[in-house]
């Protein structure tokens, strides 16, 4: 398979080169993707996509939310925090457990989910649901051998895209 991605010489062999190539393309269009968000609406694109979860999910809890947000509670609960402090959703106690909130969209986040441009939770988590299982299977593979190479700690897994 030939590659149209140019490659810069450096102290990097040509193959690393053109991976380290096309991270940058998929970093970018993610940038590119979040500053028109956040452009079109004022917000940023975590808080975007929480406002989606939960328009799509009426009374949804915070654990719940943040299981399909996949981030940490904490990391949810901030974002219901800058939601509710934007008037754009209402936030319940349970009927049956007063400890739980169920989260409603308010009318005002139903106009402003209307003016996003692209996918709710962003062009790569879009991107990759179009993979077919066994190119994503390979790709986490592939991914896992590079963050052990990296060393880094794989909590930072939970931080949205939309946050880096």
């Amino acid at each position: 398979m030939t590659s149209n991605v140019k490659v810069a010489m450096g102290t990097a062999s040509p193959q690393s080169a053109v991976v380290l190539r096309r991270f940058r393309i998929v970093f970018n269009a993610i940038r590119t993707h979040f500053k028109q968000v956040e452009k079109q609406v004022g917000m940023g694109g975590a808080q975007v996509w929480a406002l989606s979860v939960i328009r799509d999910q009426p009374g949804i809890g915070l654990g719940e939310l943040a299981r399909s947000l996949d981030v940490h509670q904490s990391t949810a609960s901030n974002l219901v925090k800058g939601l509710l402090a934007k008037g754009l959703i209402r936030a319940e106690k349970g009927r049956a457990d007063k400890r739980q909130v169920q989260l409603e969209v308010l009318p005002e986040a139903l106009a402003l989910l209307a003016k996003v441009p692209g996918p709710f939770e962003g062009v790569l988590p879009a991107a990759l649901d179009k993979l077919p299982a066994q190119t994503l299977q390979q790709l986490d593979h592939d991914l896992a051998e590079l963050i052990a190479l990296l060393k880094v700690d794989e909590s930072s897994g939970s931080i949205p895209l939309a946050d880096l």
